[in-house]
């Protein structure tokens, strides 16, 4: 089956990473002056497809300057290893928090199995691979990197993960973004344009730095955002309110919840569901309720983790 990938400007290409379904992850393939970076690595299941765009846009493995992971969770960096040993002269950036995650996955592919069975882990990622120390860059705050005469800002991007970084393609303006910027699936986009919601997944949700971060990301005026779940939005300081509102919403939900343990994972999920399906109302989507919880439904599920562990660190600090 051939990859399901769309070709935007500035020499910016989406490629569906084959994870949970079509259109709900991504890798953005950039290419400058016959040179290629890979922003997000998918699975291990992802990496075939990727290498068969690079083929068809005429880009020699050997030329892919960097792949760049915005966080270490596996839907984003769990296909890092695989990619970066088809790809003899790429370095791996990362985030310094993800870095030894990266360099030795042991933690990483421990914790996934413990959630998932063995099984259940290898369906979903694959094999994670080790990636040799020296082909690692650590994206320090503020660090700036050139791509053939193509600059990227690198700044440290917490509120979804302490180990996330956002980059910003200086020239055009173009954030990606990773989880920072949430999630929009284009199923939900119509003539109101895209909606957009937090991505409060577990374990290191914090949401006032996830304001931090969003206001951060607003300040370098980007023009579109590149989210790994999914593809490309514009129009992002409606988009940025639009986040901060439900991120707020979500917040409200959950401070309701916070002395009802017992019960609150399945609370919070029917909480959230509830919001956004009243959000999605006001957004005039006209899918039918089976559709979008079909869409959701994974989200619903680990946002609701996400906050409730949120939660249960902030009791125990408070």
């Amino acid at each position: 089956m051939s990859p399901f990938f769309q070709k935007h400007e500035n020499g910016v290409i989406t490629i569906d990473a084959g994870y949970i379904r079509q259109g709900f992850a991504a890798s953005h393939l950039i290419l400058e002056r016959g040179h290629a970076v890979f922003v997000e690595a998918g699975t291990s299941h992802s990496v075939r497809d990727f290498l068969e765009v690079l083929e068809n846009e005429g880009i020699p493995r050997e030329n892919v300057d960097y792949v760049m992971v915005t966080h270490v969770h596996l839907d984003h960096a769990g296909g890092a290893g695989a990619l970066i040993r088809e790809l003899p002269n790429a370095m791996l950036v990362v985030h310094p928090k993800g870095a030894r995650h990266m360099i030795d996955p042991t933690r990483l592919v421990q914790g996934t199995t413990a959630v998932y069975g063995e099984e259940k882990m290898q369906s979903l990622y694959g094999e994670i691979i080790p990636i040799p120390k020296e082909r690692v860059i650590i994206a320090e705050d503020n660090m700036r990197l050139d791509f053939q005469g193509r600059p990227f800002y690198f700044f440290d991007g917490p509120g979804h993960a302490r180990h996330h970084y956002c980059v910003f393609d200086e020239r055009f303006g173009n954030f990606f973004s990773g989880d920072n910027f949430g999630i929009s699936y284009r199923e939900l986009d119509n003539r109101n344009g895209p909606f957009i919601f937090p991505s409060t997944t577990p374990v290191q949700f914090e949401p006032q730095l996830m304001h931090q971060t969003l206001n951060r990301i607003m300040e370098q005026k980007p023009q579109n955002a590149y989210l790994t779940h999914y593809g490309r939005v514009s129009e992002l300081q409606a988009l940025a309110d639009d986040l901060r509102r439900r991120l707020d919403l979500f917040v409200d939900l959950a401070e309701s919840l916070r002395n009802r343990e017992e019960s609150r994972v399945n609370e919070l999920e029917k909480g959230i569901r509830k919001i956004l399906l009243s959000e999605l109302e006001n957004h005039e989507c006209r899918l039918e309720l089976e559709q979008i919880d079909d869409l959701l439904q994974y989200d619903y599920v680990l946002n609701a983790q996400g906050i409730d562990t949120w939660l249960k660190r902030s009791s125990r600090v408070s």
